[in-house]
């Protein structure tokens, strides 16, 4: 593998988890229930898995740290990833993925309050226009407290608080583990948590058609070839490209291509929250070097 391709892993990241988010709730018109793609996401991990591990001459790191942070890892990825498949049964792809490209929010947050780490006015803008953007997604006054899991904007932002969390741990677990580990840990919790998507499948009402097992499997690959192609970026590439091209790139592609599947054209308020989603994750992204206080 050569050190120069670390452009083109991250490019396919963008545009494999781009397609992946237009279409990933496509199996569901089909009767495929939104558990059951998860259930086909984490069995996709599988196999990028072994590879990486067999890339690294199957060094697999089993310590207690090593083990704690790639559970939480696992979990909070793995954990999302459910949440995400019943958000976009319930709501739009091109409007839960910019929102969800806001995570690095949570991370700045944590990198701020626990490790006394500073960002400079770039992340401190995308920050700003990230809190701006959020509320413009949910006008559409859909969100109950007395069922708040039928509000797309309220899982999406628990995807996007999921997945920022795992990103401050996945930041941390760099310093004593390897990425292969990380990854491998990251598809033990997806497979860990198939018992649950099971139970919550409403098998009395679950269409298995061959139409919808084969496109979730279709699909959720494109999700595992990204986040592997994604692995060899980061080791490879230089974090200023490889992160806005996955935080911005990705839910860009994925929302212009959802408005041209669905010809569909949202309120002018939601265009403009789209826009600044993407903006501040590019911001966010594109953020020097934090530096912790002395």
């Amino acid at each position: 593998m050569k050190k120069k391709s670390w452009l083109l892993f991250a490019y396919v990241t963008m545009i494999t988890w781009g397609v992946w988010g237009a279409f990933t709730n496509l199996p569901t018109e089909y009767g495929f229930p939104e558990t059951m793609i998860y259930v086909v996401w984490a069995l996709t991990m599988i196999i990028p898995a072994i590879i990486v591990l067999k890339m690294n001459n199957w060094k697999l790191e089993v310590d207690k740290k090593a083990i704690l942070y790639g559970s939480l890892i696992g979990l909070l990825g793995a954990g999302g990833q459910m949440i995400l498949f019943h958000a976009v049964k319930v709501g739009p792809p091109y409007l839960i993925f910019p929102i969800i490209s806001l995570s690095p929010i949570i991370t700045i947050g944590l990198s701020f309050l626990l490790l006394k780490e500073r960002t400079g006015w770039i992340g401190t803008a995308g920050i700003v226009l990230a809190l701006i953007a959020l509320p413009m997604f949910e006008l559409s006054g859909d969100f109950s407290f007395s069922n708040p899991f039928s509000s797309w904007f309220f899982l999406a932002v628990l995807v996007l608080m999921a997945w920022g969390l795992q990103a401050f741990f996945m930041k941390k677990a760099n310093e004593i583990m390897q990425a292969e580990s990380i990854f491998f840990y990251m598809m033990i919790w997806g497979i860990l948590l198939i018992p649950f998507a099971l139970y919550m499948t409403d098998f009395d009402t679950a269409i298995f058609s061959t139409k919808g097992i084969s496109l979730a499997a279709g699909i959720q690959v494109l999700n595992a070839i990204g986040a592997l192609f994604l692995v060899y970026a980061f080791r490879y590439g230089k974090a200023i490209v490889v992160s806005p091209l996955t935080n911005a790139g990705a839910p860009l592609i994925t929302a212009i291509i959802s408005l041209i599947v669905l010809s569909v054209v949202p309120s002018a308020t939601k265009i403009i929250g789209i826009v600044l989603a993407v903006l501040a994750a590019l911001l966010i992204s594109l953020q020097p070097e934090e530096k912790k206080e002395e």
